[in-house]
């Protein structure tokens, strides 16, 4: 009888950064920097500090599409 093949371990948080995820999708131009951060925060071991770099890009992506719809309201 063949010994039990170990199977791989799910890599640590896979369904975080699952592009098909409708959360992901509902950021728009913004999603390819929330994975950036997310990949960032596995490979740190969620380590906020090391991934000051990847926040920041992603909140100035969203402040910049908060101002684009508000401009868009203001239009109206």
């Amino acid at each position: 009888m063949a010994p039990p093949t170990a199977s791989a371990p799910a890599p640590l948080h896979s369904d975080d950064a699952d592009e098909d995820d409708e959360n992901v999708k509902q950021l728009r131009e913004c999603s390819s920097l929330y994975l950036s951060l997310q990949e960032c925060l596995v490979n740190s071991n969620r380590n906020w500090k090391a991934c000051q770099k990847e926040v920041q890009a992603l909140k100035a992506c969203n402040e910049g599409r908060r101002e684009a719809v508000a401009g868009q309201n203001d239009a109206r």
